[in-house]
């Protein structure tokens, strides 16, 4: 023979073979010198050469690992191993997959390349593996020695997009060299949607990608976008880095650059970013933000933002200028850090115009900055002692209305509470009775607070207005309740309730008679202790009651109908702290001339403090509560022997008292609340109604008077205010026919009847026959063999109707009712899987208005989306196009067109 060849395993299993090269002793070249004199049968013998033999050795520092799944050839004469099938060769830190791998023993090379399938597609491609990466290519030649390679049409992930070179040089430093390669952040890599073609390019792998002449191409199309070099960072860490501004044209502001400015990341727990706008009309912003976080303990994040707007220009009666500002932070406390300890941090706060003159999320549905009148924040610190009944809190508070700029703070919100424990219940107890002072259970709880309500133009924090703006005090609250078996069904809950205010300071009052008002006269300090008490016992049971309706005209469709009713009476007793001993109210006289009488004035000198005053007059009440539900039990289609309940009536609820020791109006109003569900639908309802009639004063204001409605107007109970709502949601899901083949089909399809169809953009081409054949069909079948049609859509429907008081109608005496009623609509629709509508409006039926309305239309474009947003009516009218690259790395490659709502001449 010729040479010496060894056939390998065939494919039946897999074959892994180690070499260890380092320790081959045997000269291969004097094998094959021998091998070659017995084949011929010379007698000659050859003598090896020592050149050829130092220079052919395959001699490296480490072992070679490679294994294949099909065949192994050796070939001594060539020194060449031939891998076929799923080939890996290894080699330290380096790894190589492919089809086919042929290693060169002679160079110390590698050369490997797929194979292609009978239909046409490459298969087994290289895919080299080194510590900067994973890269997939055509056909590689590696050296291992150099750790140099020559490749065609290499395909690498860097950062969030791909670079694609058709030839490509890697050197000893693990960079490449490329020429006429393309940077994309698209997938399709054989054919991408766009790329910036890269005529000469190195890319550090891990690093940054740099590039001499590139130019833009989108759908094969060259535009003339020209850079003549460029740096794309790719580093897996995030960096610090300058970040471009976008160009915006407004007919009120100006040309404008935006965003702009530099983030900095300055460690792994905290970053910090800078960005400011500018335009031509002077107008500008700043906004800072910073993300943090502590594994395991903290994260949050904090933003700022300071704008002044111009509008018009100077000297013009219709020029002004707006400074806002705007400050949110949250902050979140790990539940891994401290279970008995917690801190957070929800902080909203901005200037009452912010929202209505810098508006960066407007065509966002979900967006309520518009619409929103109140923001609230909050700063808060629980502590828990472990084994311990003892609790403490403390809060910063804030609520802003933008609509009359009011703002309510409370700085300190501070309590400690005693949770409820029972102080004669014995320790070693022997059996499960418990006597009378066992049940008595006590509580305690005590909060502090610093409280302002005020104008935003108003507010002050000097001396001075903490003096004469700001409200504080201390309360102090000790509940003492027992639980008593009554007569088996009743449970009796006896309880008394005292509480302590401690004040600063107290206000007397008298009249001006310049004025002709009622002023406060004098404010004292000091000390002021004002306590009150209650005793109260109630009790409650439930009711059921079954009704079997006539079968003869409901069937047997309805088993029963079942009602539960939850009455409860409760007693309650208040002594009159109005009473001179307690020295919590005064009065004085002073003639009224529009009266023409003396008139007495009776206040408490603790009027408008923070937690109130004690009651005047005697009460001795009993209030009443009913609650109502009512189910009905029917047969289930499903289950022929089993039954569901439907409910009719979730809840129907009416709640009055009566005052025994008042002497007059003893009734308070009836309130009524009720929710049920029609339809699928949630339905709220509500009222609340007066027994008394109301007559006027001398001067003709109305009041309440102690005569019934039904011995004035022959009426039982006088409507007060009412209220309804409800909301539908219905889609395509919701008259989607069932499946009633269920999984016993055997011709069931096993994919996801939602699963989208591939992307229509992609290198694939589309063959109709493969429609129905799961290939790459754009179309699912139907049951009755047909291309299955399916559109997607949602809407959500709200309304809401009140009535409450309006204006006095003497001739009826009562109030008339002002009817506020409003609508709200929004919902989406799929027409295909890459195209989206969606849309929200309202209308309001009392002020006779739209509401803020909003039409979005998206479009999926595979690496790039479309949107346009269109604001058709009201103050923010305007539209907003934009066509843009999906990756944040390419953010700035897009194109927009807007009329921003700042150009509308109402806003």
């Amino acid at each position: 023979m010729t040479l010496i060849r060894t056939n390998a395993y065939k494919a039946l299993k897999q074959i892994a073979l180690t070499i260890i090269l380092s320790s081959v002793t045997v000269n291969l070249t004097d094998i094959r010198a021998q091998e070659v004199m017995q084949d011929s049968g010379s007698t000659q013998s050859a003598s090896p050469d020592s050149t050829n033999a130092q220079s052919g050795s395959f001699i490296i520092d480490a072992e070679v690992k490679y294994k294949a799944t099909d065949s192994i050839d050796f070939d001594i004469v060539t020194q060449k191993t031939y891998l076929y099938g799923n080939a890996e060769v290894s080699y330290q830190d380096v790894l190589l997959k492919a089809h086919t791998i042929v290693l060169d023993m002679d160079s110390s090379t590698a050369f490997a390349y797929g194979q292609v399938d009978s239909l046409g597609n490459e298969t087994g491609l290289p895919v080299f593996t080194d510590p900067s990466g994973e890269y997939t290519m055509r056909r590689m030649k590696y050296n291992f020695r150099t750790e140099k390679a020559i490749i065609e049409h290499i395909v690498t992930e860097q950062g969030e997009g791909f670079v694609v070179g058709s030839k490509a040089k890697k050197i000893e430093d693990n960079s490449y060299c490329m020429q006429n390669a393309k940077y994309t952040t698209c997938d399709n890599h054989d054919h991408p949607h766009f790329y910036l073609n890269l005529t000469k390019a190195k890319v550090i792998p891990g690093k940054k990608t740099i590039t001499g002449p590139a130019y833009l191409v989108v759908e094969d199309v060259k535009l003339p976008i020209i850079v003549p070099f460029a740096m794309i960072p790719t580093t897996s860490s995030y960096s610090s880095g300058f970040l471009f501004p976008s160009y915006r044209d407004e007919q009120v502001r100006g040309f404008g650059l935006t965003d702009g400015g530099y983030y900095w990341a300055a460690s792994d727990y905290f970053d910090f970013m800078l960005k400011g706008d500018l335009f031509t009309n002077g107008s500008w912003a700043i906004r800072t933000g910073s993300n943090y976080k502590v594994r395991y303990k903290y994260g949050g994040r904090f933003n700022f933002q300071y704008i002044t707007n111009i509008f018009s220009e100077k000297d013009l009666p219709d020029y002004r200028k707006n400074k806002d500002m705007a400050i949110t932070w949250s902050h979140r406390q790990d539940a891994k850090a401290n279970p008995y300890q917690t801190f957070s941090a929800s902080v909203n706060y901005s200037t009452s115009s912010f929202d209505q003159n810098n508006i960066n999320s407007l065509y966002n549905p979900a967006n309520n900055d518009i619409s929103t009148n109140t923001k609230r924040s909050s700063i808060s610190y629980s502590k828990r002692w472990a084994g311990k009944p003892f609790n403490f809190s403390a809060n910063l508070l804030h609520s802003q209305n933008s609509r009359d700029t009011t703002i309510d703070l409370t700085i300190p919100d501070l309590t400690f509470t005693v949770n409820r424990f029972y102080p004669f219940k014995k320790k070693n107890k022997v059996g499960t009775n418990e006597n009378m002072l066992e049940k008595i259970s006590l509580s305690y709880t005590g909060n502090m607070k610093n409280y302002v309500h005020a104008k935003e133009s108003e507010l002050g924090f000097d001396g001075e207005s903490f003096a004469n703006q700001w409200k504080n005090g201390v309360k102090h609250s000790i509940p003492v309740a027992m639980n008593l078996k009554f007569l088996k069904h009743f449970t009796v809950t006896p309880s008394f309730n005292y509480t302590e205010r401690w004040y600063l300071n107290k206000i007397e009052k008298g009249y001006d008679e310049i004025e002709k008002q009622i002023v406060n006269t004098d404010t004292i300090t000091g000390f002021n202790r004002v306590y009150d008490y209650s005793f109260s016992a109630g009790t409650s049971t439930k009711i059921y009651t079954f009704f079997r309706p006539w079968r003869k005209l409901f069937g047997n469709k309805v088993d029963a109908i079942r009602h539960v009713a939850t009455p409860s009476v409760s007693m309650s007793y208040r002594p009159d702290f109005g009473d001179s001993k307690y020295g919590y109210y005064d009065w004085f006289e002073y003639y009224d001339e529009a009266r023409d009488e003396v008139v007495r004035h009776d206040y408490s000198y603790y009027d408008g403090s923070l937690y109130g005053v004690p009651g005047r007059g005697k009460s001795g009440s009993m209030s009443f509560s009913l609650g109502n539900t009512l189910e009905m039990k029917v047969k289930s289609e499903k289950d022929t022997t089993g039954f569901k309940k439907l409910k009719i009536l979730e809840s129907l609820n009416f709640s009055t008292s009566y005052n025994f020791l008042a002497d007059s109006l003893k009734w308070q109003p009836i309130n009524m609340t009720g929710r049920t569900k029609l339809f699928g639908t949630n339905v709220n309802f509500g009222a609340r109604f007066d027994p008394y009639a109301i007559d006027t004063t001398k001067t003709g204001k109305p009041i309440r008077v102690n005569q019934s409605v039904w011995a004035q107007q022959g009426k039982l109970l006088r409507l007060e205010s009412a209220n309804l709502s409800f909301g539908l949601n219905f889609g395509s899901d919701t008259f989607k026919k069932k499946d009633k083949k269920g999984s016993d089909d055997p011709n069931a399809n096993d994919e996801d009847p939602n699963a989208l169809p591939p992307d229509p953009l992609n290198n694939q081409e589309f063959d109709p026959q493969a429609a129905f054949k799961g290939g790459n069909a754009t179309f699912t079948q139907g049951d009755d063999g047909y291309a299955k049609f399916e559109i997607p859509w949602n809407i959500s429907l709200n309304y809401s109707l009140r009535l409450s008081r309006g204006d006095f109608n003497t001739k009826k005496m009562d109030y008339n009712f002002k009817v506020t009623s409003d609508v709200n609509l929004n919902g989406n629709i799929s027409l295909t899987p890459k195209w989206r509508i969606n849309f929200a409006s309202g209308y309001s039926f009392d002020r006779k208005e739209i509401a803020h309305t909003n039409i979005g239309i998206s479009r999926d474009l595979h690496c790039w989306s479309m949107n346009f947003n269109l604001v058709p009516v009201g103050r923010y009218k305007s539209y907003f196009f934009t066509i843009r690259v999906n990756s944040s790395m390419l953010q700035d490659l897009k194109y927009e067109k807007r009329n921003h709502p700042r150009d509308n001449g109402v806003f």
